[in-house]
């Protein structure tokens, strides 16, 4: 159920009701008994978190190449040219 926000006209007292949809708006205040009227608010957000198939299962075909792409790009190191170390562990001297 959600939660509606409401001001009276007379006093200007703003409070919230909690009730179902289909419910009445409140149009008595409780403080004054005046006149109210219901107070259009943004809302909440819609955030989805997580690994979830929004993520994975609506992407576009392009998208998911270019991920693939990426995630080879980072689990592949560079290739580099090595070069065989001088020293041996007999070279080495202890402290």
């Amino acid at each position: 159920m959600p939660t509606y926000q409401y001001k009276c006209r007379e006093c200007g007292h703003e409070f919230e009701e909690f009730q179902s949809i289909s419910d009445d708006p409140v149009s008595v205040c409780p403080k004054c008994k005046g006149h109210t009227e219901r107070v259009i608010t943004g809302g909440i957000g819609f955030v989805l978190k997580g690994s979830g198939f929004y993520s994975t299962d609506h992407r576009s075909a392009s998208y998911k190449k270019g991920e693939q792409k990426e995630k080879s790009d980072v689990t592949t190191p560079p290739k580099t040219e090595s070069k065989p170390d001088s020293k041996t562990k007999s070279d080495v001297k202890k402290a």
